[in-house]
């Protein structure tokens, strides 16, 4: 190990040893004090380090011999996680205090579970890939279960604990046939053993490695967590799993297939083909029944990773850019969704319940007109950007020559904006029957409405995300 090589991963050491530090100072100044310092110092320190990776500059950086990777790619994965993990920290404070859950390990595992993340997008092996996964991974499974008193978040933990082992034991066993026919586990290596003589079993490794990897962007088939999860998991920590584990998953997935099997794209370029396709006519189907909107916004999710899958199957770097400029894009849409959820209370009590909505315009007409942007912007309806974001993994596809997948997308998408218009009709023209707190949490509100506005403001120029994203895609796709 060289000097060199810690100061290329100093951000994840310093959040490594400030979690470590934060479990002693929790343990020995108790975890009701700690709880509140605890979450706003975590907040702080994902804000610092995400302006400090931000401004590293351009280049490319390789530590433990290739293992670790810090690149432009790498950097807006890392970026997009930090920042997104942080609102949701921040937004999460006075849900968590009222139900007596905001104790200090729970800022503690979400900073675990973004090392895990920050890993897994700089990830430039096999066993590094693996590490950072499992980091994410076993933080996330505590924090689903972090409602000990109540048994739908027990039942959540534990259904996506048993999963997840079982999407485990997929990825190492794909690792271990990609390690057997190629003979390494650096993805430089393997890409070079893939360019000279693709076995059938190194597809096979493949196949099960991009199998592992869909469970954790919860791509159909291999979604069958997510809707339980999302409804028993308290609801900032369903908002966290909807954003920054979906943002380093999806990256971890495209430097694999372009990293270590950019050889043979057309290959792993059908598996992602079908996933997407699947994934978004289950999440488009599916959810049109839902009478939870954390099961709606499961399904949401589902379809919402096969159109990000549906530009990463482009193979190109075009598609590559159009994947992150969606990932951006639907981390905001998904925050400021979520604190409206955070927000729905009805007696002082959280509803989840679809029909509470009832005519909140009337009662509260900028929060509904807030989420109204934001429902619009999720079903894609021009012109807000969700509308272009689905535009850029579309064109993506048919540049690649994928246009029955694009085609399969517009039909998903006008299929899928059923449930979320069909929530704008209840805020606006349901029957009054029922009636939600007004005023509520202040963060709550000024979240939601700053999402609602970037989703109208950045059409201008993206917030400069468009050439970053560029930037980013153009070091990965080499």
């Amino acid at each position: 190990m060289l000097p060199g090589d810690l100061s290329i991963i100093m951000p994840e050491i310093i959040l490594a040893v400030f979690a470590m530090v934060g479990l002693l100072v929790g343990a020995y100044g108790g975890k009701d004090k700690t709880g509140p310092a605890m979450l706003w110092a975590t907040a702080v320190l994902f804000i610092v380090l995400a302006a400090w990776i931000g401004f590293q500059g351009a280049g490319t950086a390789h530590a433990f011999l290739g293992m670790f990777v810090d690149d432009a790619f790498a950097r807006f994965g890392k970026v997009t996680v930090l920042l997104s993990a942080a609102v949701v920290l921040l937004m999460s404070e006075s849900y968590m205090a009222r139900r007596n859950l905001l104790r200090f390990e729970y800022p503690l595992l979400v900073a675990l579970a973004v090392v895990g993340m920050m890993v897994m997008v700089s990830a430039g092996n096999l066993m590094s890939l693996y590490m950072g996964l499992e980091l994410q991974s076993l933080a996330l499974y505590v924090i689903a279960s972090l409602r000990r008193d109540s048994v739908k978040s027990t039942e959540a933990g534990l259904k996506y604990f048993v999963l997840g082992a079982l999407s485990s034991g997929l990825l190492l066993y794909g690792a271990s046939l990609v390690y057997g026919f190629a003979g390494t586990t650096q993805f430089l290596g393997i890409l070079a053993v893939v360019g000279i003589d693709t076995s059938l079993g190194l597809l096979f490794g493949l196949s099960f490695v991009i199998a592992g990897l869909a469970f954790k962007i919860s791509a159909a088939p291999f979604h069958m967590w997510t809707p339980d999860v999302y409804e028993g998991s308290p609801t900032p920590v369903t908002a966290f799993f909807a954003t920054a584990p979906k943002v380093a998953a999806m990256l971890l997935f495209a430097r694999v297939v372009h990293d270590a099997f950019g050889g043979v794209t057309d290959d792993w370029q059908q598996i992602l083909a079908v996933l997407s396709v699947a994934s978004m006519f289950l999440g488009a189907v599916a959810a049109i029944g839902q009478r939870n909107i954390k099961r709606l916004m499961a399904y949401s999710s589902i379809a919402h990773m096969g159109y990000a899958l549906m530009g990463l199957a482009a193979g190109t770097a075009a598609g590559v850019e159009a994947m992150l400029i969606y990932m951006a894009i639907y981390v905001v849409m998904n925050i400021g969704t979520f604190a409206f959820i955070l927000s729905m209370e009805k007696d002082g009590s959280p509803v989840t319940d679809i029909e509470t909505l009832s005519m909140l315009s009337r009662r509260d007409p900028m929060r509904a007109l807030a989420m109204l942007v934001l429902l619009f912007s999720l079903a894609g309806v021009p012109p807000l950007l969700g509308f272009f974001a689905k535009y850029a993994v579309l064109l993506a596809a048919v540049e690649a020559g994928l246009t029955w997948l694009a085609i399969l997308g517009v039909i998903a998408s006008v299929i899928g904006a059923f449930y979320y218009l069909r929530i704008v009709y209840l805020m606006y023209f349901g029957a009054d029957e029922n009636e939600l707190d007004t005023g509520g949490s202040t963060m709550l509100r000024v979240i939601a409405m700053a999402s609602a506005a970037i989703m109208v403001l950045g059409l201008w120029n993206l917030f400069g995300v468009e050439g970053v994203a560029k930037a980013a895609a153009a070091t990965l796709v080499n």
